[in-house]
């Protein structure tokens, strides 16, 4: 056994007989190629699927490569003189192929044989020596030397073997007539032919040859021509003429009438393919031809008479056939890289392709293209594949799978194409980190919530897939009123819903700021923020609370009511306080219970208590009045005070009168005398500072919208008649100053401004400082204003009430003694 191997760029060639047994050695592929063994596996080297696959194989244990099917030369290439299996191999990571060529070398396995062991041949008696009668051919598969090399006949007295050169190497036996025949003599003559060939042993095979010598037709048919050449294409129509042969016989009647037929030894195939006619002798297609299958045809043609004795005459036909552009490239996928990693450096190869085109010359060479606009390339360098890789670098996010066509077109004309269409798949790294839809983001919670609540949710986004794209959602460190934000609210890592730790309180927490960090579970691991301002919504839940007047008795205030009060008097002034913001903290005043109807209202929004009549003899000495303060919130919420409002005799300055205080004994104390004068004197350096920068303002009197003004103060002076109807009417003035004593008895005074209808002025002042009087002209009549130098805030009020009571003038300001 001769086995030999070489390595030549990426190939190997061996070269083994055939017949071998199975799991002979061939090479070894490790060694070979100079591999480890332990990369075999590990590279996972196999053989690339074709036909020939099947007859060998690789142990990737010890790199041997072994026969693992009989090998039969002659089955696998025919009559081809050079019989060679060519496989591939691939090794991956990285991506290397191998060209394997296994050359079957031919032994004398088999013998010569003829198609028959017994020929039968008519020879006409009249024969001439010399007359060549051609023989079947023995057929041996076997090629070169252990082919059929010679023939030999067993000696004969009549006839001798001549053997020529037949088409390509082959020999053809001719029976050649040595010596005139007699059939009466001998009528049958049967001879041995051999056929041998030169292998070692030498084969050889035997036909008989029975010889019937038949009576004479003297003349032969004669072709025109010995050999007739014809070249047709392969897709020339069935039933097309091919060729006609042409035979002649010189004689008459049934001895020159001429039969064609292809002779005893032309093949099932060319039988198959083409058709005979036996009288004009036209050659014509049966079947459809097909050059990548069989490119030339030779078949011998025999014309022999009718008459007796015939004898046949023989002639050559080799048909060429034309190759034309009828078949289309042929891809087949080899080997796919999928998934691809989308950081894949560029020139990556994701794919191998194999390409062919069994048509010849410029119909078999192939042009092969991929689709525009894709991240690969077509590396088309080698001659037998096509490599697929990447020419930029991939990007799952925006595509995760390609379907990359390659087309194939040959020479032909019109050109032959042929799709394929490979699905590559890219796989994932964490390249995206987490993206929330905005930077920062608002969160309104209700006050008094649950604990453990749902207050908010975020949800980010991160393209990648698996861990990649698995997202976890915690709160970032921060401090809020002094302690840690983890005090306040948690949050759910895989939903990113945030909880409360606690219930909020509006009053204490308005808002704070939380920062929350989405990351992903790639490696390495990326992460994003978002920041969240949390603001806490107000909710009623405080009731309001009444801050004045204040009481002392649980929640009910005595006050008291001048009965001479006219109306419009301000009784008294309700405020109250509300914890909560907005709506929730807007009071409304009103009136839940008063035992005298229509005597009192109140002003919804001040909580002011005025009178509404005047006092008669039939109210109650004692009036009850139930406030009620309610918020603006859902649902409200309510405070309520009980005033006890007790009539004392009198006028209403004479109950603001702080004299009428000094008879009592609780006011006899020196404490309370030297509170009096102190603001007394207060009050007279106030009134002094307020002239002086009167005067330096204005240095002379403003007329103001017709009305007489001095020290630039417009006073409207209204009459009493006036004042009554108003009252009457229960219309109270928006344009007034309110004026608030520290004790019962210091009333809130409304002083109109601005909408004077009687015009007055105050005439020149002496400059007598020890004048008591001042007085002041008011349409002609007098009004005394007390000098503050010298009298007091008490008895202000009494000079005022008593000149208003006497009716003596219109109007009297009294000006309480704490306001001044």
């Amino acid at each position: 056994m001769f086995i030999s191997w070489d390595l030549i760029l990426g190939e190997i060639h061996y070269s083994i007989p055939e017949e071998l047994q199975l799991g002979a050695f061939i090479g070894n592929i490790a060694d070979d190629l100079g591999l480890d063994v332990q990369q075999l596996s590990a590279r996972n080297f196999r053989l690339v699927s074709g036909p020939n696959q099947r007859y060998l194989e690789v142990n990737l244990h010890n790199g041997i490569l072994f026969v693992n099917e009989k090998v039969d030369r002659e089955q696998i290439c025919g009559p081809r003189l050079t019989c060679v299996l060519s496989l591939e191999a691939v090794l991956e990571n990285p991506l290397n192929l191998y060209q394997i060529e296994v050359e079957i070398l031919d032994i004398n396995d088999n013998a010569p044989s003829f198609p028959k062991g017994q020929v039968r041949l008519e020879i006409s008696e009249i024969a001439a020596p010399g007359k060549r009668f051609p023989l079947e051919c023995a057929h041996d598969p076997d090629v070169g030397t252990n082919s059929v090399q010679t023939y030999q006949l067993v000696a004969n007295e009549y006839f001798l073997l001549n053997v020529e050169a037949g088409i390509g190497d082959g020999k053809l036996p001719v029976l050649v007539l040595e010596k005139p025949l007699d059939r009466e003599k001998q009528s049958i003559h049967r001879l041995l032919l051999l056929a041998k060939d030169g292998g070692v042993p030498e084969r050889s095979g035997t036909t008989q040859i029975n010889i019937i010598v038949e009576d004479a037709n003297d003349n032969e048919p004669f072709f025109l021509q010995s050999v007739y050449r014809v070249s047709l294409t392969e897709n020339i129509t069935k039933g097309a003429l091919v060729l006609q042969v042409n035979a002649t016989d010189l004689d008459d009647g049934s001895n020159g009438a001429i039969v064609y037929s292809f002779s005893s030894h032309t093949s099932a195939k060319v039988r198959e393919l083409f058709g005979l006619d036996s009288k004009t002798g036209e050659i014509r297609t049966k079947a459809n031809l097909d050059y990548e299958d069989i490119n030339v045809f030779e078949f011998i043609v025999q014309a022999k008479d009718k008459g007796p004795n015939a004898n046949p005459t023989y002639c050559h036909v080799v048909l060429n056939i034309i190759d034309v552009n009828d078949n289309a490239p042929e891809m087949t996928l080899t080997s796919l890289s999928s998934p691809v990693p989308e950081d894949s450096l560029t020139g990556t190869v994701v794919a191998l392709i194999s390409a062919s085109d069994k048509d010849s010359g410029q119909f078999g060479q192939l042009q092969c293209k991929i689709g525009n606009h894709l991240p690969f390339a077509l590396d088309s360098s080698s001659k037998k594949y096509l490599r697929l890789i990447t020419q930029e670098r991939l990007d799952r996010e925006s595509f995760s799978t390609y379907d990359v066509t390659i087309t194939c077109n040959d020479g032909g004309t019109p050109p032959l194409s042929t799709n394929k269409t490979i699905v590559v798949e890219v796989s994932d790294r964490n390249d995206n980190a987490p993206q929330f839809a905005q930077p920062s983001l608002t969160a309104y919670v209700m006050e008094n919530n649950k604990i453990d609540a749902s207050i908010f949710s975020v949800s980010a986004s991160d393209p990648d897939l698996g861990q990649n794209g698995q997202l976890s959602y915690s709160i970032l460190e921060s401090q809020v009123q002094g302690e840690s934000v983890s005090r306040y609210i948690h949050i759910n890592a895989e939903s990113g819903v945030i909880y409360s730790f606690r219930p909020f309180d509006y009053e204490q927490l308005k808002n704070f700021q939380v920062r929350i960090q989405a990351h992903d579970c790639g490696v390495p691991q990326l992460a994003n923020n978002v920041s969240i301002d949390i603001i806490i919504l107000d909710q009623n839940d405080n009731a309001p609370v009444i801050v004045h007047p204040i009481t002392e008795y649980g929640s009910t205030v005595t006050e008291t009511l001048p009965r001479l009060a006219d109306p419009g008097y301000l009784v008294t002034k309700v405020t109250a306080t509300d914890a909560d913001s907005g709506q929730n903290a807007r009071l409304s005043y009103r009136i839940l219970h008063d035992n005298n109807l229509g005597l009192f209202t109140i002003s919804l929004e001040t909580g002011e208590i005025w009178t509404t009549r005047r006092i008669t003899k039939t109210d109650a000495n004692k009036q009850k009045l139930v406030i009620l303060v309610d918020d603006n919130g859902i649902p409200a919420l309510t405070a309520t005070m009980t005033i006890i409002l007790t009539i004392v005799e009198g006028s209403a300055e004479m109950l603001n009168d702080p004299g009428s205080l000094a008879e009592s004994p609780g006011f006899t104390s020196d404490t309370s005398l030297y509170l009096v004068i102190s603001l007394g004197i207060i009050s007279s350096i106030f009134l002094v500072v307020l002239i002086v920068l009167a005067i330096k303002v204005h240095g002379s009197r403003t007329v103001f919208d017709g009305h007489k003004c001095f020290f630039g103060t417009c006073c409207c002076i209204e009459s009493r008649n006036g004042i009554q109807k108003a009252s009457r009417n229960l219309q109270i003035t928006p344009n007034y100053v309110e004026v608030f004593g520290g004790d019962p008895l210091s009333q809130s005074f409304r002083y109109n401004t601005c909408s004077l209808k009687r015009g007055f002025h105050f005439p020149n002042t002496s400059t007598e400082n020890d004048k008591a009087w001042r007085e002041i002209v008011v349409n002609g009549e007098k009004a005394v204003l007390s000098e503050v130098r010298r009298l007091s805030g008490k008895d202000i009020h009494r000079a005022c009430a008593t000149r208003l009571a006497s009716g003596i003038y219109n109007t009297c300001f009294t000006v309480s003694h704490n306001f001044l």
